[in-house]
Formats: structure tokens, C-alpha cells, sequence
């Protein structure tokens, strides 16, 4: 696989804390006619754009890292209408997605909207870069965030056809149950986030197992093929069966 065909992306896991219970987290689910995890549940995120550049050298910092998280905040805000790492007036919001969506320069709809950039809030989490798949290669960063106090997502009407909040491990039990699917690389950072307790908790393992970039791989593990992760990242499932990994 060739660089150039490599496409930098960005994922925010959301999280909001509930009383007496586990984490929940925003799900969305792709439209089932999108080329990539059609009709999957996914954290929202997608494809890094030059838009994210533009802004990104505006800032102190690494360029790329900064584009990421732009990106990230963009495209959860476009897709779910939840602004995270952003302080902006709620009521805002839906002349911001309209603005981002006409293609709008980002900086411009930010500032007309009296919105600010606060990129210090996406705690990084992890880095996936698949190789040797069937579809487009995503170099993804994903990040932590807190869901604003009483943000509740929307539908785009476009690539999602649904928004909501659930534990990591319900939405493993609605997969396992057959009412939902999830690729590979969901499964695995769900199963993480299931172990967590509390946003602290989330924050604590984050800060524990510094992101490198995780490229799965297939090996032969008693009599069967395997596609497999580091054992030392912080994911409690490292293999699966490579016939029943979903992979895009």
C-alpha cells in the first residue's frame, strides 16, 4: 500500500458520566450505503481535509497533531451536532454545522459564531493504521473528550443515520446480539472502554499506554487464522478469529 493511497482521519469517543452506572459513550450509525463500515455503529470522526490545515498552522504546536483534533471537533460537530473541544453558545451551533457544511472557512464560521478552539481537551487514546484490507487505509487518531453538560447528539441526514448515547458495553452486547455490527478496531477500543468506570478512569489508562501506531496483523494460533494487536496498549482482547472480524 502506497502512501499516497494513506488518508489521515480523526475520532473523538465522547463520553458522558451517568449517575450510578457505567460511562456512556456516542454512537452513531453509518448509512448503510457509505462505501466504508456501511450501516456499522462508529465513534463520529472521518477524513482529516485541508480546511483542518489551514487552521491547524494558525496554532502553537505540531501541525498534524492540530489538524487531527480540528478534524475530530469538526466532523463530531458536523455528524452529531456535539461540540467538544469547542466553547460556544449551544443555540450556535446549528448556523455553525450549516456554515461547515456550505464549506465555509473553518476559522470564519468559528469566529462568527463566537466559538473557541480548545484543543487541550481531546486527551489522545489511541492510533489505528490497518494494512493489507479491502478498503480505504485510514490512519486514525482517536481521542477522549467530555460531552458538553446536557448536549444531547442530532442525525447529519447524511452519513449517519442515527445518534445516541450507550455504555461501551452495551452497545458490545447489542453487536453480540445480533441488532447491530461494529468493524474490528470499534470492538477492540469498546472492549477498553468497557473496563473504565469513570471519565478519571478513561483519562488514567489514556495517560498509561503512550499512543504508537497499531497495525493489526494476521497470524496462525491453534489451527486458525488470527488477526492480532500489541498485548501492551491497554486492550483486554488482543486476538480474533479472522473469519468473524468485521474489517470494513
Amino acid at each position: 500500500m502506497s502512501e499516497a493511497e494513506i488518508h489521515p482521519a480523526a475520532t473523538i469517543v465522547v463520553m458522558r458520566e451517568v449517575a450510578g452506572g457505567p460511562p456512556e459513550l456516542l454512537m452513531v450509525e453509518r448509512a448503510k450505503a457509505m462505501s466504508f463500515a456501511g450501516g456499522a455503529l462508529v465513534f463520529p470522526g472521518g477524513r482529516i481535509d485541508a480546511g483542518d490545515h489551514v487552521l491547524a498552522e494558525l496554532i502553537d504546536g505540531d501541525v498534524d497533531e492540530n489538524a487531527a483534533r480540528i478534524g475530530g471537533i469538526r466532523e463530531t460537530l458536523e455528524e452529531a451536532g456535539i461540540a467538544v473541544g469547542l466553547d460556544v453558545d449551544p443555540a450556535a451551533i446549528p448556523e455553525l454545522r450549516r456554515a461547515l457544511y456550505a464549506g465555509e472557512p473553518m476559522g470564519a464560521a468559528f469566529e462568527a459564531a463566537g466559538a473557541i478552539l480548545r484543543l487541550e481537551a481531546l486527551v489522545p487514546f489511541a492510533r489505528w493504521l490497518p494494512k493489507s484490507v479491502n478498503h480505504k487505509v485510514f490512519d486514525t487518531r482517536f481521542y477522549l473528550a467530555r460531552a458538553p453538560q446536557g448536549a444531547e447528539p442530532v442525525v447529519d441526514g447524511n452519513e449517519n443515520t442515527r445518534a445516541f448515547w450507550m455504555s461501551a458495553r452495551d452497545v458490545l452486547a447489542e453487536c453480540d446480539a445480533g441488532r447491530a455490527s461494529i468493524i474490528f478496531p470499534t470492538r477492540r477500543n469498546l472492549e477498553r472502554l468497557a473496563l473504565f468506570g469513570s471519565w478519571d478512569d478513561a483519562v488514567a489508562d489514556a495517560n498509561a499506554h503512550p499512543v504508537r501506531i497499531l497495525t493489526p496483523w494476521i497470524e496462525e494460533r491453534g489451527g486458525e487464522r488470527h488477526l492480532c494487536i500489541p498485548d501492551d496498549l491497554g486492550y483486554p482482547v488482543t486476538s480474533q478469529i479472522l473469519s468473524e472480524a468485521v474489517r470494513g
